[in-house]
């Protein structure tokens, strides 16, 4: 994981170089100060030699404002290089998103992945603008404050450092506990963030099932185990940070008895011992510093981990090297013995049949038949458990992803619209189309026959996942997008599912003209869809059980026969 975050720091590493430098410039210079001020002290007040004075002053507060200075510059520098870091690895890992398949989109909560894109990756930025500069001061701090009051007195020095073996023990013992703890709050943060954001796009199924008190409920449920996580993360630094304060409360009783004795003994001057006291807190606040940096550490490291884990998650589905991605697709597509299966559950069973380019190709079957399952092999959104899916007599494979995916489309049964215009929405397919393109692909799937009644027209601003528009709205808009995406291969998934009898037949219509010329998939429970379809396949318990045209399934009992004498009110009155 480090080796991993370190790839994006060390772009930066000249100016990281220089911050780093520069906090050791004011880590050294933290120590003149008090040594200045015991010289006047033993040099000024008691020794008398006034004209020291001035210049000792001049001095401290040139060394103030120059280190000032100093730390405002490094401190500029790591925030810049921390803001560009997380910039780079919130790009790459959005991109890394995007290459993942539907089988890691199947298993990640919205909310992880909202967690791990914001709050996740600003424990990595706080790591790098302050956490990082904050280690080095204070240990050059605590190093350098040991060699300088060495010179001065290796006695109370050695004093001092009695109290070091307790805090290394207690901070080790923080760090173990503390990572877990911080683990357990991502990992809820992340569970509540799934909540919030599952109940603001169901809102409507909520209100619609009167279910406010029960979604109340569960997010009060899920919000109270962040509040108890959180609590237990904290009970880790009261149990500790107490203790390390109470060490460090020790140091000042050290220097008044200790010290004093050593000043009654002629062993140290009175400035020395103002000087041990000037820099009495170059003791006390890295050792305090240390249990909020370790804190801070395990909590990156907790962050990172989850951040590392998503990075690794290498997609199922991908491009072999050399894929084809250039040649003219014709669009004949056969199924060769396809079986798959989802979470070891089968779906599909030895499948296999073969279309010709240019045919219309219909697909019944109850829910749960694998009617979907069978166009998402498709698009090669999952891959086969067994057996072969082939386009243009080549495996799909083969194909470059892109390249396959922009020759075989989908309408998909469940409709997502962007929160962006109607014209945006459907240029979605197509983003060199013209606006003449666009409104020639709105006309032939029936979108022009609303748009006059929206306020704004083609302009109109969708809500997020379409709200604002009906159920028949959508699926049209979806339908445009895929016509004006104009793919080889084109494949409707219950594309009419949610508009009137006499709107359907006006775009089956529409797809029997776009479909010239392209191998067409329709995907259906109203037998109506597949008037104008070469075959028709018919699914059951995901396998193939009748094959053949509408005149020819409606001759033979069976599926398509029971369905199309239910639809059309008995077979006799049909």
């Amino acid at each position: 994981m480090l080796k991993w975050i370190w790839s994006y720091i060390r772009k930066y590493g000249f100016l990281m170089g220089l911050g780093l430098s520069l906090s050791v410039v004011v880590a050294a210079s933290n120590m003149i100060n008090p040594l200045i001020t015991g010289t006047i002290v033993d040099k000024v007040i008691q020794g008398g030699q006034k004209n020291l004075l001035l210049t000792m002053i001049l001095v401290m507060v040139g060394i103030t404002f120059g280190k000032a200075v100093i730390r405002y510059t490094y401190q500029v520098i790591f925030e810049h290089c921390s803001q560009n870091v997380i910039r780079e690895m919130r790009e790459d890992l959005y991109a890394h998103i995007q290459e993942l398949d539907f089988k890691w989109y199947d298993k990640a909560p919205s909310g992880n992945i909202m967690t791990l894109l914001t709050s996740d990756l600003d424990k990595v930025r706080h790591f790098v603008a302050w956490v990082l500069y904050q280690i080095l001061e204070n240990v050059l701090i605590y190093v350098f404050s040991i060699i300088t009051l060495s010179f001065i007195s290796w006695k109370l020095t050695l004093a001092f450092l009695i109290i070091a073996p307790f805090v290394i023990y207690l901070i080790q013992k923080f760090k173990v506990n503390i990572r877990p703890a911080h683990l357990k709050v991502r990992d809820q943060f992340a569970v509540l963030n799934t909540r919030v954001g599952e109940n603001i796009e169901g809102n409507r199924v909520v209100k619609a099932f009167v279910r406010e008190d029960y979604e109340i409920d569960r997010f009060t449920e899920d919000n109270d185990k962040y509040r108890q996580v959180s609590v237990e993360n904290a009970d880790v630094r009261v149990k500790y940070t107490p203790w390390i304060d109470a060490l460090t409360g020790i140091l000042p009783v050290i220097l008044i008895l200790f010290g004093g004795y050593l000043v009654i003994k002629k062993e140290m001057t009175i400035g020395q011992l103002v000087t041990f006291n000037g820099l009495m807190w170059a003791f006390t606040q890295p050792i305090s510093m240390f249990g909020m940096l370790v804190d801070n550490v395990q909590n990156f490291n907790a962050s990172g981990d989850r951040l590392y884990e998503l990075h690794l998650n290498n997609p199922e589905v991908y491009s072999k090297t050399n894929a084809e991605k250039t040649m003219d697709v014709k669009g004949e597509i056969e199924f060769r013995n396809v079986n798959f299966a989802y979470n070891e559950v089968p779906v599909l069973k030895d499948v296999s049949f073969k279309i010709e380019p240019g045919m219309t190709v219909g697909i019944l079957g109850p829910t749960g038949s694998g009617k979907t399952t069978l166009a998402n092999l498709l698009c090669r959104y999952y891959d086969t458990t067994s057996g072969q899916v082939l386009l243009d007599g080549k495996d799909i494979r083969d194909y470059d992803l892109q390249f396959l995916r922009k020759n075989i489309g989908i309408t998909m049964q469940e409709v997502f619209l962007f929160s962006d215009t109607i014209e945006g929405n459907i240029a979605f397919g197509n983003n060199d189309a013209s606006f003449e393109e666009i409104e020639k692909a709105a006309e032939l799937a029936r979108v022009k026959e609303f748009i006059g009644d929206l306020t704004d027209g083609y302009d109109t601003v969708v809500g997020e996942r379409g709200v604002g528009l009906s159920g028949g709205q959508k699926q049209r808009i979806a339908l445009a997008r895929l016509f004006l995406a104009n793919p080889k291969v084109m494949i409707l998934d219950d594309t009419t599912s949610a508009v009137d009898i006499e709107t359907e037949e006006k775009i089956r219509n529409s797809i029997k003209q776009q479909s010239k010329g392209h191998t067409t998939f329709i995907i259906s429970h109203r037998v109506s869809s597949f008037e104008n379809c070469d075959v028709i396949l018919v699914l059951q318990n995901g396998s193939i059980v009748q094959k053949g045209s509408h005149k020819e399934l409606i001759s033979q009992d069976g599926y398509y026969k029971d369905v199309w004498a239910e639809q059309n009110g008995g077979a006799n009155n049909a």
